[in-house]
């Protein structure tokens, strides 16, 4: 499948890398093709790997992952040009600079807003509640890491699925977009736990059942 990955920060440079060696196919959509940033994730990446604008990537790609700040989401998306039925997969958390809660006011979930801004694309919540260490390794001793996902379109929805096997996690249906909201909090939750409970982000939620 082809990828593109918007951002080469610590989720991107973490999932692009994984889902590579998985057998797709990644481009990066980025401002600056040839910084330090850039060449260090595209060198782990492996071959094959390229980096274009953010436009191009979107355009040459099937799923198109969100992992840029909150702050310059609507331009971004809103440049990305049509997107009919392509899959707009948003992992980001609109959360406050100092990690007291979340930006959205009024909204009710950044994945929402997001499709509201791409009507023609089929969004899906997911990689958001997982720290970046959990996306590079999910495994803890013999579990999988849970990751959750919602979204309005079952065949998008099926594609997240195996893009979630693809990374050694647990894929959790979470039902209708309307359930962001649920998973923009859990991420808060997340956070709040790994930088002021002492946990870490060597650590990840898990379902289990009897």
């Amino acid at each position: 499948m082809d990828i593109a990955v918007l951002g080469t920060g610590r989720v991107g440079g973490a999932l692009g890398p994984r889902w590579a060696g998985k057998g797709h196919r990644v481009v990066y959509g980025v401002r600056e093709a040839d910084s330090v940033e850039v060449r260090s994730v595209l060198e782990k990446t492996g071959i094959g790997a390229t980096a274009v604008g953010v436009r191009e990537a979107a355009a040459l790609s099937q799923v198109i992952l969100l992992a840029i700040p909150w702050n310059v989401t609507r331009e971004v998306v809103e440049s990305l040009g049509p997107m009919d039925g392509k899959i707009l997969l948003d992992c980001i958390n609109p959360i406050k600079l100092d990690f007291s809660g979340l930006m959205l006011g009024a909204a009710p979930s950044a994945a929402e807003e997001i499709a509201a801004w791409a009507p023609r694309a089929r969004v899906v919540k997911a990689f958001n509640t997982v720290s970046d260490a959990t996306m590079v390794d999910a495994l803890y001793g013999n579990q999988q890491a849970s990751m959750f996902y919602c979204g309005d379109d079952d065949p998008a929805k099926a594609v997240v699925r195996q893009l979630t096997l693809d990374l050694d996690m647990e894929p959790v249906d979470a039902g209708p977009l309307r359930n962001a909201c649920y998973l923009e909090s859990m991420a808060m939750l997340y956070i709040h736990l790994a930088i002021f409970g002492g946990w870490g982000a060597q650590c990840a939620f898990k379902m289990v059942r009897r």
